[in-house]
């Protein structure tokens, strides 16, 4: 689906700098783009690429355009409005409604007509899927869980006991929600596995990367509010509540109970301690540690940047010997004030 360059400024808000009737076809990157495709930029490393692209046109803010040797689209958020100018260039693929012949679904389940369930899917008792709901191939909605109106399960993904997923959120392969938390109890030595009777609540508009898994609630539910975006590969302990609008990188670890709030942005590696609290509007730097609670708005970090290996043997070693110098410090600190109790007799 294509469309005029007038004709998308005038649909997504923009200011047309350049020739209304240039034809949009597709999008592509500041170094790729040709004629009939649609870039962006926002990266400042990138303007060398923008002063040479060849692309159609671009997206950007007002303060690059004259940087800029084709037509642009100057938007206020430049990426996130040629997000929705690729969607409209690009539209998902609608799936065909009903169950396929292959799909292995309870009678005591409840599926919406305009719903689509996969090849080799198994729907349990009590399931429910909502309309115009995607479930694809290999998908495993367990006993009670309920898939939210417009929700896409891409393939392979399980949906374990009385979860829930909220509206026109999106879990791609292999993402496990609710499988059991860690719980395990100390006894002489041995573990005693601790029952985890809570769930798992996904709000709506969640967006969740391949082979993620979020635990079920050890009593309580863990809760994923809506808005929120995790990447591939992260783990999600029990009872953990992550607030509206936070996106999390790959490769995060969030421990169990741990509590992170509204709009925060955690870089790919985070760890997070559990039975802790983040507040709203925290930036975590990739590979942070968190082991306590941070209660003030701000950006994060604690990862020693890469270094040449000489370098950072040196620096090894100089970290090695701050215990030494502090004890030789705490000495002559005990040293000093004796000779000032003297002084003062």
């Amino acid at each position: 689906m294509g469309a005029t360059l007038g004709e998308l400024a005038v649909r997504f808000g923009c200011e047309l700098r350049g020739d209304p009737d240039v034809r949009i076809e597709t999008v592509g990157t500041l170094q790729g783009a040709g004629p009939g495709a649609l870039a962006f930029f926002v990266n400042p490393r990138l303007r060398d690429a923008l002063s040479r692209t060849r692309a159609a046109a671009v997206v950007l803010s007002a303060e690059s355009a004259t940087a800029c040797p084709v037509p642009v689209l100057v938007a206020a958020e430049p990426h996130a409005t040629f997000a929705r100018i690729a969607t409209l260039l690009h539209p998902p693929r609608p799936a065909a409604a009903g169950v396929h012949a292959s799909a292995v679904v309870s009678p005591a389940a409840r599926i919406a007509a305009s719903a689509s369930i996969g090849p080799l899917v198994v729907v349990e008792e009590g399931a429910r899927v909502g309309e115009r709901a995607q479930v694809g191939p290999g998908c495993v909605i367990g006993p009670g869980a309920v898939v939210g109106d417009d929700v896409v399960l891409v393939a392979r993904v399980t949906l374990c006991q009385g979860v829930s997923v909220g509206a026109r959120s999106i879990l791609h392969p292999g993402v496990v929600i609710g499988a059991d938390g860690f719980g395990f109890a100390p006894e002489r030595r041995t573990w005693v596995k601790v029952p985890q009777v809570g769930g798992v609540r996904v709000g709506e508009d969640v967006e969740i990367g391949a082979n993620t898994t979020v635990d079920r609630g050890a009593i309580e539910d863990t809760v994923i509010a809506e808005g929120v975006k995790i990447d591939n590969q992260v783990q999600v302990g029990h009872n953990v509540r992550i607030g509206a609008h936070t996106a999390i990188a790959g490769c995060v670890g969030i421990a169990g109970s741990a509590t992170i709030g509204a709009r925060c942005q955690l870089a790919g590696q985070v760890g997070v301690a559990g039975h802790l609290s983040i507040c709203d509007d925290v930036v975590l730097t990739a590979r942070a540690l968190v082991v306590g609670d941070i209660t003030e708005p701000g950006v994060y970090a604690s990862a020693v940047p890469v270094e040449k290996f000489a370098d950072w043997r040196r620096i090894l070693a100089r970290l090695k010997r701050l215990d030494i110098l502090a004890r030789k410090v705490e000495a002559l600190a005990r040293g000093g004030r004796g000779r000032d109790d003297e002084d003062d007799a």
